[in-house]
C-alpha cells in the first residue's frame, strides 16, 4: 500500500516496508502535548463531568501550544514592497544578474511571439508557445512556478490554451540536504531531533518548491506524522524575484495597453499569498479553521496539527494514508467510487465558496486524497482565500439570471461581483453574453459542461475591461479541477448538474433577502407562477443531504406576510385563486367522469357539465397534478413531520394572513360564480367543448 503526503500541493509516495528510524537517546525526558485530543468517556450517551473537564484542559493546553508556536514564528517574513525595494535597491549586482537570467528566458519567448504575430501564425502556435512558457517558468524556479500556477486561474489575463498548460505546472525541484533540514527542525523547535521523534525517514518523501516532507513518529505518543521543512534561502530567492517582477508590473501598467488589469496590484496580492505560505504556523491555523468549518461532515477529513512541533519553518501534522484523486484504479481497488468522492468534493467546495466564504485555494489532485475509509482528505493549507459576503449571494443570483436568460441583470451582477468599476458601461457586454449563453443554454443544466462554460465566459472576460477578483478565478479553477477528475470515471459527468442541488437548496431555504428576491425572480414571470420551476427546485434540492421542507416553507411565508410583501401577496392571491379553481373543477371532472353515462344524461340533460374548452381543462388538470406532486415532494422530504407546520399555522393567524386568506376566498368565489353564470347562460355546445371530452374511461 502506498502512503501519500502533499508538499507544496503535490503528492509523493512511500511504499510500505520502507524503513525509517533513528537511535533513541538515553535519559532524555520530554512530555509535550500535541493538539490531537482523544474523546473522553461518555455517560449514558452524554459527556461526563470528568470528560468535560478533560476536554477543557486539553483545549487550554492546545491554545498554549499554539501560542508557543506563534512565538516561534514571530520573526516570520511578511511581504513588504518597501522593504524589498530598500534591500535589493542597494544590491544592484545581484539584481542585475537575476534580471539578465529572467530577461534572456522571457525575452526569447517574447521574440517568438513577435515572430508568430508577424508571420500570422500566432493562433496556430498558441498551444506550442503555452507549453514553452510552462517549461520556462519551471526552469526559472519557485517564484515563477508559483506565478505560473497563479496565472492558470486568470481567464482575464490568459487565453484558454495558456490556462490549460500553466495548470499543469508541477513543483518538481531537487531536494536540499537532509542535514540542513534536520538542523532547521532542531533550531526552530529548540530541542534535539532525538528528543522529538523516535524515528524519521532518512530522506524526504516529498520535495517541492517551498519545502520538503519527512515521515516521522513522535517519541512521546508514537503517532505517525508528516513533517514539512522549509527550503533554506527560499525567502531570499522569492524576495529578489518579486522585487524585479514588481518593477516589470510598473512597466506593464504604463506601456502595455492590452492588459487592462492593474499588474502591480495583482503582483502584490500574489506575493502576499506566497509569503503567507512561508509561515507554517499560519498554514496550521488555516487547517484548524478549515477543519472547524467543514469537517463536521463525516466524509471530510482534515489532518490535525501538532503545535508543540510547529514553527514558522517547520510544520508537523497528522499523517494521512490515501490515494490522490486522479488515480481511479487505485481508488477502486479500495472498494471506493471516484464519482462519490468527487461529488463530496463539489458539495464541500460549494459550502466553502458560498456558505462560509473561506476556501481552499489550491484544490488540485495532489491536495485531495481518498482515504481507505472512503473519506475525502484535504491537504496543504498554505494558500487559502475568502469570498466576500456580498459576492456569495451575488453568485447565486447570477446563476438565477443565467437560468432566466436575463443578460442585462447578468451584466449588472458584475458590479456586485467586483468585476467592473461602477463607471463602466455594461451595455456593450450584454450582446456578448447573449451570443455565448444562448448557445450554451441550449443544453439542459444536466448536459452543460462546466469547462466549456468557463472557457466561453473566459473569452468574454478577455475581450472586455473585466478585472476578475482572485476569489472568483479560484472558484472557477476549483470546480474545473473537480469536473476534470470526475471525467476520468465518467465522460458524461457534469459538475453543474452535481452543483445544482446545492443552489436549489440555498434558494429554497436561505432567509437572506437577496436570495429570497432571487427565488421570486426565478418563480414568477409576467405575473404568473412557474410551478415547473418550483417542482424542479424541490426535486433538485431534495438531492442535497441537508435539505428540509421545514426550512423551505417558513421563510417563504414570512416574506409573503411581511410589511414589504404587498406586491408578492398580489401575485400569490392571483395564483392561489387559479390553483384552487383548478383543484375544485378538476375534482368535479373526476367525479363527473366516474358517474355512469346514463346518469350523466339524467343529471345534466345531455349537456356538458361546464362551459370550458378541452385545452383549458387539460391545462387545469396539469396544474392540479403538478401542485399535488409538489406537495408530495415536500411530504417526502427527510425529517418532514406535520407538526413542523405548527409555526406556519401560527403565522397564518396573523392579521395579514387572515386578510390574505379573505382575498383568496373572495377571488375564488368570483371565479366560480362567473363559471356558474356562464354555465347557466350557455347555449348547447359541441361535446368536445364540454367535460365529456375528458372522459377517460
Amino acid at each position: 500500500m502506498s502512503l501519500v503526503v502533499s508538499a507544496g500541493g503535490h503528492p509523493f509516495y512511500l511504499q510500505a516496508g520502507k524503513g525509517f528510524s533513528i537511535s533513541k537517546p538515553k535519559g532524555y525526558k520530554i512530555c509535550p502535548r500535541a493538539a490531537l485530543v482523544e474523546a473522553a468517556p461518555r455517560v449514558n450517551g452524554s459527556p461526563s463531568s470528568t470528560s468535560i473537564q478533560v476536554l477543557a484542559t486539553d483545549r487550554a493546553e492546545e491554545l498554549k501550544a499554539e501560542a508557543r508556536a506563534l512565538a516561534r514564528a514571530a520573526d516570520a517574513s511578511v511581504y513588504s514592497p518597501q522593504l524589498l525595494a530598500k534591500k535589493y535597491g542597494s544590491r544592484p549586482v545581484k539584481a542585475v544578474k537575476r534580471t539578465l537570467e529572467i530577461l534572456v528566458a522571457l525575452g526569447t519567448f517574447a521574440l517568438k511571439l513577435f515572430l508568430d504575430q508577424k508571420n500570422g501564425t500566432l493562433d496556430q502556435n498558441k498551444r506550442k508557445r503555452a507549453a514553452e512558457l510552462r517549461t520556462i517558468f519551471t526552469r526559472l524556479g519557485p517564484t515563477f512556478i508559483k506565478l505560473g500556477q497563479g496565472l492558470s486561474t486568470r481567464p482575464d489575463l490568459c487565453p484558454p490554451e495558456y490556462l490549460e498548460e500553466l495548470a499543469q505546472l508541477q513543483d518538481a525541484l531537487p531536494t536540499f540536504p537532509d542535514a540542513d533540514a534536520f538542523s532547521c527542525i532542531e533550531t526552530e523547535l529548540g530541542m534535539p531531533l532525538e528528543s522529538i521523534f523516535s524515528s524519521i525517514s532518512p530522506t524526504p518523501i516529498a520535495a517541492a518548491s517551498l519545502g520538503q516532507v519527512y515521515k516521522a513518529r513522535l517519541k512521546y505518543s508514537g503517532k505517525t506524522v508528516a513533517v514539512k521543512v522549509q527550503r533554506p534561502g527560499i525567502e531570499e530567492a522569492i524576495g529578489l524575484d518579486f522585487y524585479l517582477i514588481r518593477g516589470l508590473g510598473f512597466f506593464i501598467n504604463k506601456y502595455v495597453d492590452i492588459i487592462t488589469t492593474d499588474a502591480v496590484a495583482l503582483i502584490d496580492e500574489f506575493a502576499s499569498r506566497v509569503y503567507q505560505e512561508l509561515n507554517y504556523v499560519q498554514e496550521g491555523q488555516n487547517a484548524r479553521k478549515f477543519k472547524m468549518l467543514y469537517a463536521d461532515k463525516e466524509d471530510i477529513l482534515v489532518p490535525d496539527i501538532f503545535w508543540n512541533y510547529t514553527s514558522g519553518k517547520v510544520l508537523t501534522m497528522e499523517w494521512v494514508d490515501g490515494v490522490k484523486l486522479n488515480e481511479q484504479a487505485a481508488i477502486e481497488r479500495q472498494g471506493l467510487k471516484l464519482l462519490d468522492l468527487v461529488t463530496t468534493g463539489i458539495q464541500c467546495s460549494l459550502r466553502q465558496l458560498l456558505e462560509y466564504g473561506y476556501f481552499h485555494a489550491d484544490p488540485h489532485p495532489g491536495n485531495l486524497l481518498a482515504t481507505p475509509e472512503g473519506k475525502l482528505a484535504f491537504l496543504d493549507f498554505g494558500m487559502m482565500s475568502e469570498t466576500p459576503e456580498e459576492a456569495r449571494f451575488a453568485i447565486i443570483g447570477h446563476v438565477v439570471h443565467m437560468v432566466n436568460r436575463d443578460y442585462e441583470a447578468m451584466a449588472r451582477d458584475y458590479y456586485a461581483l467586483d468585476f467592473l468599476s461602477a463607471d463602466v458601461d455594461v451595455s456593450p457586454i450584454v450582446p456578448a453574453l447573449r451570443d455565448f449563453f444562448d448557445d450554451a443554454l441550449s443544453y439542459t443544466v444536466s448536459e452543460l459542461n462546466f469547462k466549456t462554460l468557463v472557457d466561453g465566459l473566459g473569452s468574454v472576460l478577455y475581450q472586455y475591461p473585466f478585472n476578475v477578483p482572485p476569489y472568483y478565478a479560484l472558484i472557477l479553477r476549483s470546480l474545473t479541477v473537480l469536473e476534470g477528475l470526475a471525467l476520468y470515471a465518467d465522460p458524461n459527468f457534469k459538475v453543474l448538474a452535481a452543483s445544482y442541488p446545492y443552489f436549489a437548496k440555498r434558494l429554497l431555504t436561505d432567509p437572506n433577502p437577496y436570495l429570497r428576491d432571487a427565488l421570486i425572480e426565478l418563480l414568477f414571470k409576467d405575473g404568473r407562477f412557474r410551478w415547473n420551476r418550483l417542482e424542479n427546485l424541490l426535486v433538485q434540492g431534495s438531492k442535497d443531504r441537508d435539505f428540509s421542507a421545514k426550512d423551505a416553507l417558513q421563510p417563504v411565508l414570512k416574506l409573503l406576510l411581511g410589511p414589504d410583501g404587498e406586491e408578492l401577496r398580489t401575485l400569490v392571491i392571483k395564483e392561489a385563486v387559479r390553483v384552487t379553481e383548478a383543484v375544485t373543477l378538476c375534482t368535479f371532472v373526476d367525479t363527473y367522469n366516474s358517474v355512469p353515462s346514463f346518469m350523466r344524461s339524467l343529471i345534466f340533460n345531455g349537456n356538458g357539465a361546464l362551459a370550458m374548452s378541452s385545452a383549458e381543462l387539460q391545462s387545469m388538470m396539469e396544474l392540479r397534478d403538478q401542485v399535488f406532486r409538489i406537495w408530495g415532494l415536500l411530504r417526502s422530504s427527510e425529517n418532514f413531520d406535520p407538526a413542523l407546520l405548527q409555526p406556519i399555522l401560527q403565522i397564518l393567524q396573523q392579521p395579514e394572513a387572515r386578510s390574505l386568506g379573505g382575498r383568496v376566498v373572495g377571488g375564488i368565489t368570483q371565479r366560480l360564480a362567473a363559471r356558474l353564470l356562464q354555465q347557466v347562460l350557455q347555449m348547447p355546445m359541441a361535446p368536445t367543448s364540454s367535460l365529456s371530452a375528458l372522459d377517460t374511461r
